[in-house]
């Protein structure tokens, strides 16, 4: 098996399953039923043993709880990164109302991230086929996330560490080539930065990708865009996203839409929407 058979299979797998696409059962109004959540996946590689990756166990990236790829899977040789863009129906449907989340996003959001474990599921099933043992770190027993600490300080450099795991998909993807960050703290890749990131660790190598950046926020034109956007002003050029803001915003559209919640008005209507901006950040 080797890059192009995971990228045909992942592809494949998104375009034809019926889970990619919002049924009438489930739909939250007459509007969705029908409409395709994701576009084919980009992907990215990276080596299992990559010192990047160590870096994230830096107070000042995630932290000592951050696990290596060898901690998940000792023997494991590469980390696959992928990228599932929205389809231009959810970024559309997003638009429309920018101070409360649409219900094509609510779906992407939550019915995107049940496709996303599927699609995760099934690759990993067909590497453990083809004799390669595999692990998917966010759906392992042994993954946790936390929500908050509210007397954290919202406009410190770590205050994103009052929501933390130990392991970031977004971190993950920066590390093996996908992209890099924005102000929103989303991750910017060449399909932009509305969608939704997966990962799986294998004993299967796979020559690791070239990143074709050098800094974190290289990919980031600083425009201002996300901060206009937002919502609530959790955004600010000069101080970054503040995460407790947001995750309050986000409990208040789960009061209503519950099991469901969302916004991602940092990932509508910006120059990163769909691609990396023409004129971006090379600090």
């Amino acid at each position: 098996m080797n890059k192009q058979d995971l990228i045909k299979m992942a592809s494949y797998f998104v375009e034809n399953s019926e889970d990619n696409i919002i049924t009438k059962q489930i739909a939250l109004s007459e509007t969705v039923v029908g409409m395709k959540m994701f576009e084919a996946p980009i992907f990215a590689f990276g080596a299992a043993d990559d010192e990047n990756f160590r870096l994230l166990k830096d107070p000042s990236a995630i932290g000592e709880h951050f696990l290596l790829p060898k901690e998940w899977l000792p023997l494991s040789k590469t980390v696959i990164s992928f990228f599932l863009p929205f389809t231009e129906a959810v970024k559309k449907g997003n638009r429309r109302d920018m101070s409360w989340p649409s219900e094509e996003w609510l779906h992407g959001r939550i019915e995107g991230q049940a496709f996303l474990n599927k699609l995760c599921r099934h690759l990993k099933s067909e590497l453990k086929n083809a004799g390669h043992n595999s692990l998917v770190p966010s759906l392992d027993e042994r993954f946790w996330a936390k929500a908050g600490l509210k007397n954290a300080d919202q406009y410190s450099d770590n205050n994103a560490l009052s929501f933390t795991s130990n392991w970031s998909e977004r971190h993950v993807a920066f590390v093996c080539g996908l992209g890099t960050f924005g102000l929103s703290k989303g991750l910017i890749t060449k399909k932009g930065i509305a969608g939704r990131f997966g990962s799986i660790i294998t004993e299967l190598y796979l020559s690791p990708d070239t990143r074709e950046y050098e800094t974190i926020y290289q990919y980031c034109s600083m425009c201002g865009a996300c901060v206009k956007n937002c919502p609530v002003n959790a955004i600010s050029i000069d101080r970054g996203k503040n995460h407790m803001i947001c995750s309050d915003f986000l409990d208040k559209t789960a009061e209503k839409y519950k099991p469901r919640y969302g916004c991602g008005k940092c990932q509508i209507r910006v120059p990163c929407e769909s691609s990396i901006p023409r004129q971006y950040n090379v600090r």
